[in-house]
């Protein structure tokens, strides 16, 4: 009876060890809404499995949600140690403080790291945050002095750029964001698999935009061969908002148009159980359950959602 249950519970252990080596990514959510919540905004630290070099996606919330996570046991040392240490660069989306604020209010006790963007997220960092108007220039670019703590790397659209202090790379394509404002998509990449992270973003046919189906373009094929592990993309509002009032955001019903029109490129089987992480909930009355509740009630590909909490592990 013994050697039975010793070879019963080293299957176990295998089979645990080898699904958790095929997982690709591993995300801290730091913060995980949109809105009035200082305490919980969009940040993401992300890094491949089985290392501890990270970068953030989005930095609304950083200092607390790396606290929150250091009490979960998902890392270690001091925020300010992590901060400096493990979070390698910042890959901001776009320039509202509720994607930003926490690199910047953290950036005295910063280590010297990259913030990676396109050229006109990059350029509302040097004139409206990292300027000597608002707050001291931590960057090598910009108003004078500079203080040559973070380093501007400008990511080309469609182009893929080595993450620094990595093993993983990142793609960039432009998102529409109530117009003529735009935002970032991030493809991550560790070896064969990858990850794509949208910060805030209106549907197409709200947007008069084609920037969403251009994204959906080049996921396809990887979704379709089953590369693709993950997609992060928010949804602010509840299906109630009027469209002329989502300020480029979407609701439950415009998440599913537009997944939709991925399957369309992908085949609707590729979606189904595809994990699918809901970003950007804004707080506000009952919103959150609404929007909870109407993801569940209409999910027409079965795709696999994920509504992410502060400082719980997520493993892809």
């Amino acid at each position: 009876m013994k050697s039975v249950f010793t070879t019963l519970t080293l299957t176990a252990c295998f089979f645990c060890q080898f699904a958790f080596s095929q997982t690709s990514f591993k995300v801290i959510p730091l913060g995980v809404k949109g809105g009035t919540d200082e305490s919980n905004l969009s940040a993401y630290m992300i890094a491949p499995q089985g290392s501890e070099d990270y970068v953030c996606l989005d930095a609304g919330t950083v200092h607390y949600g790396i606290e929150k996570a250091i009490h979960a046991k998902l890392l270690h040392g001091d925020a300010e140690e992590v901060l400096k240490r493990n979070v390698k660069g910042f890959l901001i989306s776009h320039g509202h403080l509720d994607h930003l604020a926490g690199m910047v209010i953290n950036s005295p006790d910063d280590s010297t790291k990259n913030i990676y963007g396109l050229d006109y997220v990059l350029d509302i960092l040097k004139d409206k945050y990292f300027s000597w108007k608002s707050w001291a220039n931590f960057a090598d670019e910009g108003e004078k002095p500079v203080l040559n703590k973070y380093h501007y790397t400008v990511l080309k659209p469609a182009t893929e750029t080595v993450l620094q202090n990595t093993d993983m790379q990142v793609t960039a394509f432009p998102l529409a964001h109530s117009s003529p404002y735009q935002s970032t998509a991030f493809l991550v990449r560790h070896k064969d698999a990858y990850l794509l992270y949208l910060g805030d973003t209106g549907a197409d046919s709200v947007e008069h935009s084609n920037k969403l189906h251009q994204l959906w373009e080049q996921a396809a094929p990887l979704l379709k061969s089953k590369k693709l592990k993950a997609l992060f993309i928010e949804v602010s509002f509840a299906n109630e908002q009027a469209d002329k009032l989502l300020f480029g955001h979407l609701t439950p019903h415009w998440l599913m148009s537009e997944l939709q029109d991925l399957a369309s490129l992908a085949g609707v089987e590729s979606l189904k159980d595809f994990p699918v992480v809901i970003t950007h909930i804004k707080p506000g009355g009952n919103r959150e359950q609404m929007i909870r509740e109407q993801l569940k009630a209409y999910n027409p590909l079965h795709v696999k959602l994920i509504i992410p909490e502060q400082a719980k592990l997520l493993t892809f």
